[in-house]
């Protein structure tokens, strides 16, 4: 009932998709420009000043002209604008969902000074290197980090049903079963399921989606829901021809069309589009376990995980000395399964009694946790310090050591016992084509909240998908995630 109530409520109030779309990237436009300016002069005067006798860079002879930096940043700041606008940051497709508008942020400013660059070479430019060097990683940090605040903001505002694309979904029912399913499960992708158009009679779809009409039915449908977007999950009833003239249609009521793949827990940057004789086809990279990529992200967990260990050392002496007032030992190592399948003992701080496992048979009964592992929110066999260790994941520091080991990485799917792999199927074996991590998709996605299903899908979904972008953005996302302490017991 809740969920229909704000379909409806959002029906009412919230405007068409290409309404609020236009209005938030205006608003980045303004953010974008305001931080752009004030970077460009802020690098200005920390590196010469704003007096007119500070500002006069040397140009070289070939010119015969002083341009005042002044000048200079009013050109710069115009020139990183006009970037971004190029390269799409602010492309009504990406902005609000996924990481591709980070990504071109990063790519149109870096490409921006590149050019820079250049020109000041090929025309004998003397621009002072430092006050690039200032404007460029405070700029892209600055834009980074409003462009995650808006998207922040933007979720908020999804959350009370309002900001959103209100789709109709078109297919087979198993095909528009599976493509509702997946839309609802991202509940931050902006798109809110409000109806399917199949060639079966269920009232639903899945819950909270009804079934609408069959294949005939769409104009009509469009018009009495209000829908601004088509999801097309396909359908053999439905020809290539018909499809297009569908496309054509929606076009001149101005409605979104989207072409629903079969392709599932494919993340954006394998996946290339090209046309072949007039035909849209997707080319889909397969992941890459090897070469200087994850040599890379080998020389990174190195490096953090030595680092930490340092910074960390008198925070893991102390918290030693008070898991070890019960007469216990400090650390608890267990068998977990790794890299290639191989077995290896990792480390945490003891949080349970030290007699624990002798327990556990007595509690199985009182299993909380997803059918395979056991857990208990209220676990008697948890210490008064072990409930604070693993709160805020304290208890996991010791795991740096198994890091700078290799025996795990920073990021990746989490090491099981060997007792789940014993319900392993054959493509479940792919989380060992990678090292497990002390954090990873399941660790900011609810920990001990997940089934076990939705646990194994997002270690496949890494696997499948991992890069040191994802890295860098699961590893601050964790920071999150412990704080709130959510699914932590």
């Amino acid at each position: 009932m809740g969920r229909e109530m704000v379909s409806f409520m959002s029906l009412i109030r919230a405007p068409r998709a290409e309404t609020w779309l236009r209005s938030f990237a205006g608003r980045l436009r303004f953010t974008d420009t305001v931080i752009v300016v004030a970077t460009v002069f802020t690098a200005q005067a920390l590196r010469f000043g704003l007096t007119a006798e500070d500002v006069l860079p040397n140009v070289g002879t070939a010119l015969e002209i002083d341009i005042a930096y002044t000048g200079v940043s009013v050109v710069v700041a115009l020139g990183w604008l006009a970037a971004l606008s190029i390269y799409g940051t602010r492309d009504m497709k990406v902005i609000g969902n996924g990481t591709t508008e980070y990504r071109r942020v990063a790519d149109a400013s870096l490409r921006f000074f590149g050019m820079l660059a250049i020109l000041a070479f090929v025309f004998k430019l003397q621009i002072a290197r430092g006050y690039l060097l200032l404007a460029l990683p405070i700029g892209i940090f600055l834009l980074l980090v409003s462009r995650w605040l808006w998207r922040s903001w933007l979720s908020a505002r999804r959350e009370q049903g309002g900001f959103v694309r209100r789709a109709l979904v078109i297919g087979e029912h198993d095909k528009a079963k599976h493509v509702a399913e997946q839309i609802i499960r991202e509940p931050g992708s902006g798109i809110l399921v409000v109806g399917a158009l199949t060639d079966s009679f269920h009232d639903e779809v899945i819950p909270g989606v009804p079934r609408i009409g069959g294949f005939d039915d769409v104009s009509s449908t469009i018009s009495g829901i209000g829908a601004d977007t088509v999801v097309f999950a396909g359908s053999d009833s439905i020809s290539p021809a018909r499809l297009r003239e569908m496309g054509w249609d929606l076009e001149a009521r101005r409605v979104d069309l989207i072409v629903a793949p079969a392709l599932t827990d494919i993340a954006g940057p394998r996946i290339h589009a090209r046309q072949v004789a007039g035909l849209p086809l997707i080319h889909v990279d397969y992941p890459s376990f090897t070469g200087v990529r994850y040599a890379t992200k080998r020389a990174f967990d190195v490096v953090v995980s030595a680092t930490l260990l340092l910074l960390l050392s008198p925070v893991m002496l102390m918290i030693a000395m008070l898991v070890r007032t019960d007469g216990g030992p400090a650390l608890f190592r267990q068998q977990r399964v790794g890299h290639g399948g191989r077995d290896f003992a990792m480390i945490k701080f003891r949080s349970m009694t030290a007699n624990a496992e002798h327990h556990l048979a007595s509690l199985l009964d009182q299993n909380e946790g997803n059918g395979v592992l056991f857990k208990m929110k209220d676990d008697p066999r948890i210490t008064k310090i072990g409930k604070t260790l693993r709160r805020y994941s304290l208890d996991e520091l010791p795991q740096l050591w198994n890091v700078l080991r290799g025996d795990m990485s920073l990021v990746g799917p989490r090491p099981p016992l060997a007792s789940e792999v014993a319900h392993y199927g054959d493509w479940m074996r792919r989380r060992f084509l990678v090292k497990p991590g002390i954090t990873g998709l399941w660790q900011v996605s609810g920990r001990s909240n997940l089934s076990w299903d939705e646990s194994v899908r997002l270690d496949l979904y890494y696997v499948e998908n991992w890069s040191l972008t994802t890295d860098f953005l699961l590893l601050w996302r964790t920071v999150r995630a412990v704080t709130k302490a959510d699914g932590a017991y």
